[in-house]
């Protein structure tokens, strides 16, 4: 017999508040279907996981195929959660990541810079985490679009990274974790955010293919063929890269260079307060190449390389400094691309340049190049005041670098450089104009020796990228390591050791022609972008939808 409850003692039945409105809407599934929520301790424990996994595939650990894993996590610990608890998530994946992968800017800075770089990083991954959540009915409704879904967010959340604020930190980038990765060979179709797509997707593959396994116990035809689909979709996206013509392009004559290492007297903020004698080391170096070279024992060298640094004495306004370069080229025989900080061009501004210094004739005026994307906080301060009330380190900065504005073509002699200066190397368009202004050999000239050497081996990653982005060689010069050639393929030769002095000297073959990413540009990034946008917006349909439907 049925029990009838008068109306006043009816039991209230509360929502579970772990459980969004649209889950409770949602028909019941049948019974081979995944969990509906992950339980939210789990969830937080996939979401750390997800920010080491992603911390260990960058150099200088290099355990690449973590990156698709941490991509996998992250997307599975947000699925279907609110947005509060997604933008949490995501929070701790950044944290997690970035805090560790940052953390040679707390050497000689103190803590507290590092600690608000690593949150305002982490702060991007929780846009992601959120939108990822946002995004969960469309991939419900479109199960085989979540990893598509999965790939857009990066690629969005990336591009918003590496633009805000005072002009972005792409530090940390997805293709910037897969140097030694097959997958490194996208570049040379659409870029990093090509590469970061590639990955993504393996992650969100692989994110549905975990999502149907809990439900394999009582269908476990499901999850076999989940797990069967995502190791056939990876196997497949891996065979396509391999096809991926990589490679100088318009491959050329090939010329003769050197990278001077010349080493600090010691490591730490304080490295230029013996400017001389960092001067001294690339001269001395310079000259007992020239006298390697009078007795055949190293090839004659067409150019030779100095890091970012190596003159902080105006050359220009210094004659005793010009005087020591002109000693070095001419010994040498051969035009040096100096590292140098010039003076001016208003009181109290310096500039951060790659001035190219001939033998017999000193520095042409007409071959420099000016830093065009100084970094905030540590070459220039914006806001000053409110920065030094963080840390008094920014008042080492008396003088605000002044950003230049053409590209870092140089013209030096048989060859034409393409120079970028330190963290420049992380900006897509800062790179990709070299090229298209006719560079056929892409020089990063950078200091690390406030840093250590996971954060140099970490920029050598992203000039593999580079290099195979536009097909042509490249180096990298540092004042304290690592330096060393990258050929057009991402392959890595003669690398130096950190916290050393070293010459190294190769023959290399210049390129002049250009990949398909150096044709198309930022375009992949903008239809990748775009089509965020759009799945962001038609999520917001759906969900409006449903609960129209549901009233």
């Amino acid at each position: 017999m049925r029990r009838r409850w008068p109306g006043s003692l009816r039991p209230v039945i509360l929502p579970d508040p772990s459980v969004s409105t649209l889950d409770r809407a949602e028909p019941a599934r049948s019974a081979g279907a995944a969990p509906r929520l992950l339980p939210l301790p789990v969830a937080v424990l996939m979401a750390v996981a997800a920010g080491l996994a992603l911390l260990v595939a960058f150099p200088p650990y290099g355990w690449w195929p973590l990156a698709p894993v941490g991509v996998a996590l992250l997307a599975v610990a947000t699925h279907r959660r609110r947005l509060r608890a997604g933008a949490g998530l995501g929070f701790l994946t950044g944290v997690a990541l970035f805090a560790p992968l940052l953390s040679w800017t707390n050497l000689h800075t103190g803590y507290l810079p590092w600690v608000l770089l690593s949150l305002s990083q982490a702060g991007y991954l929780a846009l992601l985490g959120a939108a990822a959540a946002w995004v969960s009915p469309l991939a419900d409704r479109w199960r085989l679009g979540w990893p598509v879904l999965t790939g857009l967010l990066w690629v969005g959340q990336e591009a918003l990274r590496d633009r805000t604020p005072f002009g972005g930190f792409p530090w940390g980038r997805l293709a910037f974790s897969q140097d030694d990765s097959p997958l490194l060979r996208v570049a040379a179709l659409g870029g990093a955010p090509l590469v970061t797509f590639a990955v993504a997707l393996a992650g969100g593959l692989l994110a549905a293919a975990v999502w149907r396994v809990p439900g394999a116990r009582r269908a476990p035809r499901a999850g076999v063929v989940a797990v069967a689909g995502f190791v056939a979709a990876v196997g497949l996206l891996v065979a396509v890269t391999l096809v991926v013509p990589v490679g100088a392009a318009g491959a050329g004559r090939s010329v003769t260079v050197a990278i001077v290492q010349g080493n600090v007297p010691r490591l730490g903020l304080d490295f230029n307060a013996q400017r001389q004698a960092v001067l001294n080391n690339h001269v001395q170096a310079t000259v007992d190449l020239a006298g390697e070279v009078a007795a055949g024992v190293r090839p004659r060298p067409d150019l030779v390389v100095w890091p970012e640094n190596s003159s902080d004495i105006d050359p220009l306004r210094t004659p005793a400094a010009g005087q020591r370069i002109s000693a070095a080229a001419d010994a040498v025989g051969a035009p040096i691309l100096v590292g140098a900080v010039l003076t001016g061009p208003g009181r109290g501004q310096v500039r951060n340049a790659g001035l190219l210094w001939r033998p017999g004739s000193g520095p042409d005026l007409e071959q420099l190049y000016v830093k065009r994307h100084p970094v905030p906080f540590a070459e220039y301060v914006p806001m000053r005041g409110v920065a030094r009330m963080i840390s008094k380190e920014v008042d080492r900065v008396r003088s605000d670098f002044v950003a230049g504005t053409e590209p870092g073509v140089l013209r030096a002699g048989p060859v034409v450089l393409g120079d970028v200066i330190c963290f420049e190397v992380a900006y897509d368009g800062v790179v990709r104009d070299t090229v298209t202004g006719g560079a056929q050999l892409l020089v990063v000239q950078t200091n690390n020796a406030t840093f250590n050497v996971a954060e140099a081996r970490q920029q050598l990653a992203m000039v593999r990228l580079r290099a195979v982005e536009h097909g042509r060689p490249a180096l990298m010069a540092s004042t304290v390591g690592v330096s060393g050639f990258v050929s057009p393929d991402g392959r890595v030769s003669d690398a130096t050791g950190f916290n050393t002095d070293a010459v190294v000297v190769r023959q290399v073959r210049l390129a002049d022609g250009r990949t398909v990413a150096t044709r198309v540009g930022w375009w992949p990034e903008v239809l990748l972008a775009g089509l965020c946008v759009a799945a962001l917006v038609g999520a917001g349909v759906v969900r409006r939808r449903r609960v129209g439907t549901l009233g």
